[in-house]
């Protein structure tokens, strides 16, 4: 039976971070050629060096994260305020910005944001992380449409409650105080690593060809 992305060049940003390895592994396991990108995109030249190295890109998952920070706005430094946009919003341009007039100008190419739904929904003590999410998300619903007259798909998966080596760690998922935390959430879990990647595959792939800057929650209820 075809690979759903047999033959595929995806770039994979942060890759050993947050969704990183679990999109990695689904992509491979359905034909991609992966290229699992570890570097510091902070740096304003380095997403376009990361383009320009890669060559020939059919699929760009921009997995950008930062720790969340438990502050509230009184609190948020302008060092911690900045360093949350330049690790999650400015690299995020910066991708978009050097790998689209090549997919424009095949007019093909998918390019899948994993966000957080904190971006959508208020959750205090998170000032800096949640603007930071809430500027990816908007950015995927503009840059989407602007992309949607070139046959570009650019959408975002808005996640949650997701297990992941940044977020839900075992040692936070162990926690005593845990139990409670997950009641939060009307699904009564943690999602698998596998399902958000389930997603991210599907918005990959040739099925998702009319979705244009759309955001998906992905949170068990959690934000609909």
């Amino acid at each position: 039976m075809p690979k759903r992305l047999g033959g595929k060049r995806v770039i994979v940003t942060q890759a050993q971070d947050f969704m990183g390895p679990a999109l990695c592994e689904m992509f491979a396991a359905e034909g991609a050629h992966v290229i699992p990108e570890t570097r510091d995109l902070r740096e304003p030249a380095a997403a376009g060096e990361l383009v320009r190295e890669a060559g020939h890109v059919d699929i760009l998952a921009a997995n950008l994260m930062q720790r969340n920070r438990r502050n509230p706005a009184p609190l948020v430094s302008d060092e911690e305020w900045a360093d949350m946009f330049d690790m999650m919003v400015h690299p995020l341009h910066r991708l978009i910005r050097a790998v689209l007039p090549q997919m424009m100008s095949r007019r093909k190419g998918k390019i899948v944001v994993m966000g957080s739904a904190n971006g959508l929904r208020g959750t205090a003590p998170r000032a800096a992380y949640s603007a930071a999410r809430g500027a990816q998300l908007t950015y995927v619903k503009t840059a989407g449409v602007e992309a949607a007259t070139h046959n570009v798909n650019i959408n975002a998966i808005a996640q949650n409650w997701t297990t992941n080596p940044t977020s839900f760690t075992p040692e936070i998922v162990a926690a005593a105080d845990f139990p409670e935390r997950l009641r939060e959430v009307p699904m009564g879990r943690l999602a698998y690593g596998w399902e958000s990647a389930a997603l991210a595959l599907y918005l990959a792939g040739d099925e998702s060809d009319f979705f244009f800057g759309q955001i998906f929650p992905f949170a068990g209820g959690w934000q609909t």
